[in-house]
This record gives C-alpha cells, structure tokens and sequence, in this order.
C-alpha cells in the first residue's frame, strides 16, 4: 500500500468519525485502568454492565482496596477469568498507593509494572487517559490492518510497530479507535460488511463480501 493510500485511509476515517471514543464506560484514569483491565477477552457492554455498580464504590485504588478482593469479585463474576482478574486489580491497586501515591502513572513503563498490566492495556490508558499517540492492538485492529493491507505481520507487537512507522502523524491519536470501531461493527470476523464500508475501493482483502 503506498504512503498515498494510507493517508487516504485515515482521512477516510477522520471525515467518517472525527472525534472517537472508548466504548469503556469510564470516571478517572484509575477506572479506565480497571475497566481495560476488565475487558481482556471480554466484551465492552459485559464490563461496562459490571462496572456501573462498582465504580459508584470504588473509583479510587484506595476505595478498591477497602472493598477487598472477595467484594471486587462480587461485582465482577459475570466477566471472564473473574477471578484472576479481580486478584490482579487488587495487587495493582496496593502497589499504586504504595509507589505512587494513588494515582495512575502516565508512562508505559511504570503502567507495565502493575500486575494484570500488558503492553496492550497501558497503551490504551496512555491513550485514552492521557492523550498518548499509542496504538494498542487487540483482535480487531489486527484483523482490520491485515486486511485493509496496511500491514502483513503475524504478531500484534509487529503490526504496532508498522503502523506507527507508516502512520501520518496528523491521524495517530485517533487511529486506535478508528480501527476497533471499524473492526466492531464493519469488517466483522465471520462476515465483513464490504457493501456499505467506506474504505471498499482501497481494501486489500480478496474475500469481500457482496
């Protein structure tokens, strides 16, 4: 795909959505941390469901850690690995009051550090909480960029690595969500909507539907 189309692409996407946003319901960086935390192999709407209870609670490292363990988990155990996931926002909330001062840290490295914490999550919390160009890479994005032909890596670090080395820099803040969104509800896994995506013309995929 040459430089050209690619910034087509992402003018495409600007034009369509100009501002997107997480579908992650959210208060403060902290519950956007347990929120993303929450979502791995989970779906936004079963998280969001969860947490409107629990961020009316707990919104706080320290409002998490009076809650405890087993108070997380009641609220929780409709999500998916409930249980290591409630135990790793526990150890991550202990570890920021005790390194820093209850507050989210806003670089990749300390984020990482927090137990439950990948690569992934801190790119989405840099983006979303603190306005960071990342691009976190979830089944979605990787699937939209293979297809589109912006990238032909196997690894989801690989394709972060490409598209941030071809993205205009004008459309970096915004390319995370332009293509979850467009992967969500457009080029879906099991039948892409080819007839009504607005990027057709500039597709690599040989397999469009009609």
């Amino acid at each position: 795909m040459t430089p050209e189309e690619v910034l087509e692409i992402f003018r495409r996407f600007q034009a369509h959505n100009p501002n997107p946003q997480t579908e992650l319901e959210y208060t403060n960086p902290y519950t956007l941390l347990v929120a993303v935390t929450l979502s791995a192999q989970s779906t936004d709407v079963g998280v969001n469901k969860a947490t409107k209870a629990l961020f009316k609670i707990a919104d706080t490292p320290q409002k998490m850690l009076a809650l405890g363990e087993e108070g997380l988990k009641a609220y929780i155990k409709t999500i998916g690995l409930y249980n290591a996931k409630g135990k790793n926002i526990i150890a991550a909330a202990s570890m920021l009051m005790n390194e820093f001062d209850g507050q989210v840290p806003s670089n990749r490295a300390d984020l990482e550090r927090l137990p439950g914490v990948g690569r992934k999550t801190a790119n989405v919390v840099l983006n979303v909480a603190f306005g960071e160009p990342t691009l976190a890479v979830d089944t979605h994005i990787f699937r939209v960029s293979n297809r589109l032909g912006l990238t032909a890596d196997k690894t989801p670090l690989a394709v972060e690595l490409h598209l941030e080395k071809i993205m205009p820099a004008e459309y970096r803040l915004h390319a995370h969500h332009w293509l979850i969104l467009h992967g969500r509800y457009i080029c879906k896994a099991r039948k892409p909507d080819c007839p009504n995506c607005f990027l057709a013309d500039l597709c690599e995929f040989p397999n469009k539907t009609k």
